[in-house]
């Protein structure tokens, strides 16, 4: 069977989404599909995994409330099942930068398409930021970006605030995995004075999707929030595994050295690594053989 995997996000107002939370779980558990679904009064977030005939009908669920009508949805496919369960969770945040006021609903950036991509970070005057986290940006990125080395997305305000100058850096390029963090990123930047904010329309993934590999400005591969753990061109799956001790990504050469134990340890957390996480690890990896047998002789 072929997963089909469907991205969403939309800042939109949604007071009511605690009496959309259980009737959306319903739904989505009803047609099988599996994943995650953020709800906020800011808006809608996630990732699902189902049947053709399952997706379409929870997007046209979504999409019959007249807020959400417009979602674009990203879709890839997968040969196993990327997630074990459905949830629908109830969040103050679609996309946690801890900053209250900074509203996407009252202004963004100016939308890139990815056909227009190359262009913009092309020009010399564009300063070309990567708004993921530092694990995320060491497996892939596009040339000439800067690496904010930012463990998660709430440092990225501080980030801009001691090392860029809206009075110097006149013109910002934003990207993302599916573009929601440089929502809130290019409103938090256009607050702070900066002149020009731009953010790649779909993101990474509409960009990898839409650009032929020969024309691509792309290096690497683009980790995502699911059991694939990276895609690549075309949206193909990636090389990579994902560490289940720490949650880094993990390529065959850091599975080749000796701090490297599967579903145990890995290069990135082996020096964290205690007789006591160790009988953990060891029982979730058990569970996850008999959950995951194909993935057995990772």
């Amino acid at each position: 069977m072929t997963w089909i995997v469907a991205t969403l996000y939309k800042f939109v107002r949604l007071p009511d989404c605690a009496e959309m939370q259980a009737r959306l779980l319903a739904h989505c558990e009803s047609e099988g599909v599996k994943g995650t679904l953020l709800l906020a009064q800011e808006g809608v977030n996630g990732t699902i995994a189902g049947t053709r005939s399952g997706i379409d009908s929870v997007l046209a669920w979504l999409k019959q409330d007249p807020r959400l009508a417009d979602l674009e949805p990203k879709e890839s496919m997968a040969k196993h099942p990327p997630f074990e369960r459905m949830k629908v969770r109830l969040k103050k945040e679609i996309v946690t930068m801890g900053l209250p006021e900074v509203d996407p609903n009252v202004q963004v950036g100016v939308y890139v398409s990815p056909a227009d991509w190359n262009r913009i970070i092309s020009d010399p005057e564009v300063v070309v930021i990567d708004a993921r986290n530092q694990y995320e940006v060491h497996i892939g990125t596009f040339q000439a970006a800067q690496n904010p080395n930012i463990q998660s997305f709430r440092q990225f305000p501080d980030y801009v605030r001691t090392s860029l100058d809206p009075s110097k850096q006149k013109q910002v390029a934003l990207f993302c995995t599916g573009g929601i963090r440089c929502e809130k990123a290019s409103s938090f930047m256009l607050n702070q004075g900066f002149e020009a904010v731009y953010h790649l329309k779909g993101g990474i993934l509409k960009y990898l999707e839409d650009v032929p590999e020969a024309e691509s400005l792309w290096q690497g591969e683009c980790f995502v929030f699911d059991q694939r753990v990276a895609v690549r061109h075309r949206l193909e799956p990636g090389t990579y595994d994902l560490c289940r001790s720490c949650g880094q990504p993990i390529s065959e050469a850091d599975k080749a050295l000796p701090q490297y134990e599967a579903g145990i340890s890995c290069p990135h957390c082996f020096n964290r690594l205690t007789p006591q996480k160790r009988t953990r690890q060891e029982e979730r990896r058990k569970q996850f053989e008999r959950a995951y047998p194909q993935n057995r002789s990772e």
